[in-house]
């Protein structure tokens, strides 16, 4: 049961950035027919909604794309910020669904943001705590220390319909804008559901870590 356990939180994140790694490496390959940058894409998409003084600005690394709450910027990596292809369409728009979700005040991204610092708080030592809790052969201390672990599963279920919901945002602008031909949105749909399935593997990874945690507790306490 618990190599089934650990087999499970190793393979599922791997599958899914599998999944995603692969799907990236094609629709990066693919230009789209208007010949829009992720640049463009993501520009044509906040102004249509209102965000005409929101910035979209490049940043280093693979796929580290992202909306920056705080500052209020629309961060895209280089392939995607320069790319004019269905993969950087698909990024793009993805993170302007953050942006608009930020705008409407999505309860789930306000919610998210709210309980983040908890949980930074809660996961940075909960391995601490457990490992304290074994050295003192305190079960009250391994209990914390996995409602701790516990948390983290929390925000990532709660990251789920956000990223969901953003990915849906960027499809329905994409087609309002007529940014992509009926067969690249089925592209840019095929690199979005790629996406979603590395927080879906995520969530399923943090349960099954958590369960593991849980049964070899049960198991010393018997």
């Amino acid at each position: 049961m618990d190599l089934l356990l650990l087999l499970g939180m190793l393979l599922l994140p791997a599958l899914a950035q599998m999944w995603i790694s692969t799907s990236y490496s094609k629709y990066k390959q693919i230009k789209n027919q208007q010949q829009c940058s992720g640049y463009e894409v993501a520009r044509k998409i906040l102004d249509e909604n209102g965000l005409k003084d929101m910035y979209i600005v490049e940043t280093n690394g693979m796929l580290s794309d992202h909306y920056d709450p705080n500052k209020k910027v629309v961060r895209l990596s280089k392939e995607i910020y320069h790319g004019e292809t269905i993969a950087a369409m698909a990024v793009a728009a993805h993170e302007c669904g953050h942006a608009l979700q930020d705008k409407d005040g999505y309860l789930y991204m306000r919610f998210r943001s709210f309980i983040f610092p908890m949980v930074n708080a809660a996961t940075s030592l909960s391995y601490f705590i457990i490992a304290m809790g074994l050295l003192f052969q305190s079960f009250n201390l391994i209990w914390l220390g996995i409602a701790c672990v516990g948390t983290g599963l929390l925000f990532q279920i709660v990251t789920l319909p956000v990223e969901l919901n953003a990915s849906e945002r960027a499809k329905k602008e994409i087609q309002k804008l007529n940014l992509a031909m009926e067969k690249e949105e089925q592209g840019v749909a095929h690199m979005l559901i790629a996406a979603a399935s590395t927080y879906v593997a995520g969530v399923l990874s943090s349960a099954l870590e958590l369960i593991r945690f849980i049964t070899i507790l049960g198991n010393r306490e018997e």
